[in-house]
């Protein structure tokens, strides 16, 4: 079980970096993120 959330946690995390990095950085700014900021918020949202 511990493998399958490992992995499940993974993709979330490569989703995310994904789609923040497909954003522009106004969009980014936005939203209150730096592009600095995106690997954080990842691996917060794959938690």
């Amino acid at each position: 079980m511990n493998l399958a959330r490992s992995f499940n946690n993974w993709r979330k995390y490569r989703q995310t970096v994904s789609e923040l990095g497909r954003m522009t950085d106004r969009e980014l700014r936005d939203l209150g993120i730096g592009r600095s900021d995106i690997p954080f918020i990842a691996r917060k949202a794959a938690q």
